[in-house]
């Protein structure tokens, strides 16, 4: 890792559910993304709040959080990553990106702004020095180790993540409260996609199927897309209540990963099918109505969005959760039969998200933001593990979108990490022009295009007489090598 140019990213993510610090290597020659550590924690496990320490924020399953149990979760946590990947967070880490899922007890998007700080605080306690978890500010910021990938004199990071801007006139959390998840799962997914023969660049829909939900819908504009729909509500948790009704796991904060098998050949029989149904119709798909404060435990803006021309899709059970029980109450039928095996729980477990899955995008269709065009992308727990993918793919097929259906949709591994590896090059412009993560699908880099938008809307102080097409064929003279 540090012979090569390896670029090391920690991705700090605080979820309802688990607590991840994983460390990402990108090669800046291919760019592409390797794991390098994942550490893993379960946020119920996080300390209890000591006398004097004030409580700002829940777990979907109401695990309570000060910021000074977050910081030392997320300290700890970043830690022990470091300490089994046998790397020194001062020397060899050369980015920190933090995010958190846990959003449902905020009352209102702008709170999660005092959650990222409690994560700023954590990763400094670990001893990150503050650099890291900002842009450079010019070439002389860069290691000079790095100075030949970065384009940073050419062009500027103007907040566009792997080329989409969020909705505009805001960061977008103030039209959804994990609007940045969504940010980074779509660029983990493009980052992921690299590694298989699916190009999910704009247009593109991504889904993250944590505890809860979160993803965008992105439009077909070079040399930026526009954030043109979000995803939000509940995910994970849906299969989580219904586990939580079985008695095999805590009925208030147990999670399917407790009793979840690799090795286990779920029963995909009448049986299942017919719990999948029951689970099914409890839950409600649709465009978030223009009255809701928060949809799915999810703090939005209808209005903002509205303005932003940005369609929110929610997923719900009951209204904010409220018939959870009811979900728990299928998990107890489940458990009172003889499919105590697991083999049927998981079964209809994997059929119902699929099935949610398939009405996610349909209402995108039914909206206008999803079309032939679109490529689709998942990733997150409850949408990547069992058969869940192949049981997605022949949902989504029965829309009739595609011709080949596995060609547009793409499965991918610890999203937001790659995202964050993706959103740390893009702060730095660490691009790859031989292998571009921006643009749109089946096209090339767009650098030349960034370059010439900059200089048109006078953000950069490129002088009149620079050539974006000769700065690309610079770019290879330096010794980049075309593929």
């Amino acid at each position: 890792l540090r012979s090569k140019p390896f670029y090391i990213v920690a991705s700090v993510e605080v979820g309802n559910t688990t607590t991840k610090s994983i460390l990402t290597a990108t090669d800046l020659n291919t760019g592409k993304t390797y794991i390098v550590n994942k550490t893993v924690k379960m946020t119920r496990d996080v300390r209890p709040p000591k006398p004097g320490e004030e409580i700002f924020a829940h777990t979907i399953n109401g695990t309570p959080l000060t910021k000074e149990s977050v910081a030392e979760l997320v300290k700890d946590t970043l830690i022990e990553s470091h300490d089994r990947a046998r790397l020194d967070i001062k020397t060899d880490l050369n980015f920190v990106v933090r995010s958190t899922g846990v959003v449902a007890e905020l009352d209102s998007p702008e709170q999660v702004g005092i959650f990222i700080q409690a994560l700023a605080q954590g990763c400094l306690d670990a001893g990150v020095p503050p650099r890291l978890m900002t842009p450079a500010m010019s070439i002389h910021n860069i290691l000079e180790k790095f100075k030949r990938y970065t384009m940073i004199e050419k062009v500027i990071f103007m907040g566009a993540v792997a080329s989409c801007f969020p909705p505009q006139g805001s960061t977008g959390v103030e039209v959804v409260a994990n609007e940045m998840e969504g940010e980074l799962a779509t660029a983990g997914i493009k980052e992921g996609s690299r590694w298989t023969d699916v190009d999910f660049r704009n247009p593109c829909l991504s889904m993250d199927f944590g505890t809860t939900l979160d993803g965008r819908v992105t439009s077909e504009e070079l040399p930026y897309a526009h954030t043109i729909g979000n995803l939000l509500g509940l995910a994970g948790a849906i299969p989580d209540a219904v586990v939580q009704g079985t008695g095999l796991v805590d009925r208030k904060i147990g999670a399917t990963l407790d009793i979840f098998d690799a090795g286990l050949k779920p029963d995909y029989g009448k049986e299942a099918q017919a719990y999948a149904d029951r689970i099914d119709e409890l839950v409600i798909i649709e465009k978030v109505p223009l009255n809701r404060k928060k949809y799915g435990l999810v703090p939005v803006n209808p209005d903002a969005a509205a303005k932003n021309n940005v369609v929110l899709i929610g997923c719900d059970v009951g209204v904010n959760g409220s018939d959870l029980e009811k979900l728990s109450g299928i998990g107890a039928d489940i458990n009172s039969t003889k499919s105590r095996d697991l083999k049927v729980l998981f079964g209809a477990l994997d059929l119902a998200m699929a099935r949610v899955a398939r009405r996610l995008v349909q209402v995108g269709v039914e909206e206008g933001i999803v079309t032939g065009k679109t490529a689709i992308g998942v990733t997150g727990r409850a949408g990547i593990t069992g058969n869940k993918p192949r049981l997605i793919l022949e949902e989504i097929d029965k829309l009739g979108l595609y011709d080949h259906t596995d060609r547009n949709v793409v499965f991918v591994d610890d999203g937001l990490a790659r995202g964050a590896a993706v959103m740390a090059r893009c702060m730095n412009s660490m691009g790859t022009p031989k292998n571009p993560l921006g643009g749109l699908r089946k096209g090339g880099c767009i650098l030349k295009k960034r370059m010439s938008y900059e200089v048109e809307k006078g953000l950069v102080p490129a002088p009149q007489e620079a050539r974006p097409d000769k700065d690309t064929h610079d770019y290879f003279e330096g010794g980049h090598k075309r593929e």
